[in-house]
């Protein structure tokens, strides 16, 4: 009895697959005879779409992107902002004994701004095209040491007689090191003046081009400093140079700016510039 009723499932179950086999290829038989072709008729040079070759586009930056060269990020004004503090305590003035005056340090960048230009917070570019070049071209990071000082912070950091038209006070002179490269001051000397060689903008312009050095007039270095009509360049040794920016122990490269390409004349710093051509928060 049970085998016959396994017989018995297995024939349903053969007869439905089959009736279903059969359903669909009369399914198929009808679509077949209900389907209708339209041939295409293209003359053999007709194209209707014409197919141009795609030009390759250069991605552009990303924002993130653009604020570094290499692995160290992009040098900005923000970088030459004064290192003034209040929380520095006074000091007095043990270089001239004829002033026995306590110097104090301005508040901060957080109470005053940079240098102003136009309504806006300025340092002279080439200052920072310099910096930049540096970090692209030695793959290592400039330390800015000294960049803006106000009036305040400049008699603070150096009370001397000689820094008191410091043209750090107008945002044309930067004091800096190059990470690595502490010790070989001279290479990084060198690659600051490869930069007025490679700029197409001093193409066939030697007094761009070609630097010279300062023999004569007051130094506060026994290098003497090297300069093109654009820039001065000084290199302060271990001993040299040491104000309350420049604590650390490397020698230090320092460049001022000399000319203004812009305005075509010479950078010189006043009381009216450095006193009058900054805000006070």
């Amino acid at each position: 009895m049970a085998s016959f009723k396994k017989v018995f499932i297995c024939f349903v179950a053969i007869l439905i697959s089959g009736c279903s086999g059969m359903e669909h290829s009369e399914q198929e038989k009808l679509r077949r005879l209900n389907a209708k072709g339209e041939f295409i008729h293209r003359k053999h040079d007709e194209y209707a779409y014409p197919l141009t070759i795609p030009e390759h586009n250069v991605r552009e930056k990303y924002p993130w992107e653009m604020a570094y060269i290499g692995k160290h990020s992009r040098i900005t004004k923000e970088h030459f902002r004064c290192k003034g503090s209040s929380m520095n305590p006074p000091h007095i003035d043990h270089k001239d004994p004829s002033r026995p005056a306590n110097y104090f340090d301005c508040a901060g960048s957080q109470k005053h701004s940079m240098p102003i230009k136009g309504d806006q917070e300025y340092i002279y570019p080439i200052l920072i095209d310099l910096l930049n070049y540096l970090q692209a071209k030695t793959g290592s990071k400039v330390v800015i040491t000294c960049g803006h000082r106000c009036p305040m912070h400049n008699a603070y950091a150096d009370n001397s007689i000689y820094n008191q038209n410091s043209k750090h006070m107008i945002g044309a002179e930067v004091d800096f090191y190059v990470q690595g490269m502490e010790n070989r001051p001279l290479d990084v000397i060198a690659i600051l003046m490869g930069y007025y060689q490679e700029m197409p903008l001093y193409k066939g312009d030697k007094n761009y081009r070609e630097f010279e050095r300062l023999e004569q007039g007051k130094l506060n270095v026994t290098m003497p400093p090297w300069y093109n009509k654009e820039i001065l360049i000084k290199l302060y040794k271990k001993e040299e140079g040491r104000d309350f920016d420049n604590r650390h122990p490397y020698p230090y490269i320092s460049i001022q700016v000399r000319f203004d390409r812009q305005l075509n004349e010479k950078v010189l710093c006043s009381w009216q510039k450095a006193f009058n051509g900054y805000r006070r928060y």
